[in-house]
């Protein structure tokens, strides 16, 4: 074992020992947010360095400082100089990941702006940024020096706009913080989008096991109005003044609505403390999208608006992946079938034994036959991830693949509680 691993070993305990302590001792009860440009194509990536700002809120826990679960494409860390020690970590994925699964990035380059954000450090610190390679392993890619004195760290508010409580139960350190951000909602439209908001709170609430966890999350919403109504359809010739420039055919996939104003959503997700972000767009067209500690999109008023909501949001805050595999997307070998994924509710039976195993029956057979015996069982079924063959999900059916049924399969339901313990606790 390595030294820095002892000291690891060490730190972790002291910090389970300590609690909030260890928080006062490194950091300051507000966010540092490092943005920055990623670059590349199909088999390249650069890390490009953009700027530092500084933000009024921490929405974050105070006690799990540490990232253990290690999901996402992408992994960070914040390390004291001074001692040479790791203490925050968080993992996330990103679009550009995504569009480097697309035939696109293999024609050409793209930069696409991205943050990393984390609290305030006392002291000077160096940020590790780590990408997955092919393996699944995560490789140094780029570092960044913070001087936490310096006079070009950013203090300007972009996109200020005031914030409003949806559903608060407590401190924001102890909670699950969702701030929900308006897309295409005009000045005339913001009565709707705090109804929208309320909306929200309820149908997420009415699925399990978020119904059992009320009490564990606060909800914001920011009072952001845009120019014009609704979100770019650019196939219709439809583009939209909005704060957040979101896209329906992102990767040209018509229900993908996504944005790549990275900088305008981070601006205005820092009116209130958060650690989910959900952007809310005013359209009836069905669509949206997540992208683990990324963000999340839905529409507003789609006639399946309450699952689009749930759905996404098992995405961005614990990290599901799709488990359906007949409807067309962009992507191509997203998920290696000599890998496993890092997602907890699919496997390519790499690694099977640190999935769900732990979930299934005595006697359950790995592959599970789509037969009625298994139907409604937790099992090992074919074809997920976008793929009909070497990629299996834990259901016959689940959210994460249909709008058929009203709940979580059990892998699913587990990696959502997992999550809500990690930041409540």
């Amino acid at each position: 074992m390595t030294k820095r691993a002892v000291s690891m070993m060490i730190f972790l305990a002291v910090l389970g020992s300590t609690g909030y302590a260890q928080f006062d001792r490194y950091f300051y009860n507000r966010t540092m947010r490092i943005d920055y440009y990623h670059a590349g194509n199909h088999d390249e990536e650069f890390y490009f360095y953009d700027e530092t700002l500084s933000e009024p809120y921490w929405g974050g826990s105070k006690i799990n400082l540490i990232d253990t679960l290690k999901y996402g494409k992408y992994f960070f860390e914040v390390v004291d100089t001074a001692e040479d020690q790791v203490i925050y970590s968080r993992g996330y994925s990103t679009l550009f990941g995504e569009w480097q699964t697309t035939d696109e990035s293999k024609q050409t380059y793209r930069t696409l702006s991205e943050s990393v954000v984390f609290p305030f450090p006392k002291e000077n610190v160096r940020v590790d940024f780590y990408s997955r390679n092919r393996k699944g392993i995560f490789e140094k890619k780029f570092e960044y020096f913070v001087d936490v004195n310096s006079y070009f760290i950013k203090t300007e508010r972009r996109l200020e706009y005031p914030y409003f409580e949806v559903r608060v139960t407590g401190d924001a350190s102890k909670k699950v913080d969702i701030v929900i951000l308006p897309e295409g909602y005009t000045e005339q439209d913001m009565g709707r989008f705090i109804k929208d908001c309320s909306e929200f709170a309820d149908h997420l609430f009415s699925f399990a096991p978020y119904s059992e966890n009320k009490d564990r999350f606060n909800i914001y919403g920011v009072l952001a109005p845009s120019p014009e109504k609704g979100s770019d359809i650019p196939a219709d010739s439809v583009w939209q003044k909005t704060l957040l420039n979101t896209s329906f055919y992102t990767f040209d996939s018509e229900r993908y609505c996504m944005t790549t104003d990275n900088k305008s959503v981070r601006d205005m997700a820092a009116n209130a403390p958060y650690d989910q972000i959900y952007i809310l767009v005013n359209s009836e067209k069905y669509g949206g999208g997540a992208i683990y500690n990324y963000y999340s999109v839905s529409v507003n008023s789609n006639a399946k608006a309450a699952k689009i909501f749930v759905h996404e949001f098992g995405h961005g805050f614990a990290g599901l992946g799709d488990e359906y595999y007949t409807s067309n997307v962009s992507y191509n070998d997203f998920y290696p079938l000599d890998v496993e994924p890092w997602e907890p509710n699919l496997t390519t039976l790499v690694d099977f034994d640190r999935k769900w195993k732990h979930l299934l029956k005595k006697n359950t057979p790995i592959p599970t036959p789509p037969t009625k015996k298994y139907i409604g069982k937790t099992g090992v079924f074919e074809g997920g991830g976008y793929v009909a063959k070497g990629v299996y999900r834990p259901a016959y059916d689940c959210l994460m693949k249909t709008f058929d049924g009203n709940k979580f399969c059990a892998a699913c339901s587990e990696a959502i509680q997992k999550m809500i313990d990690f930041y409540s606790e």
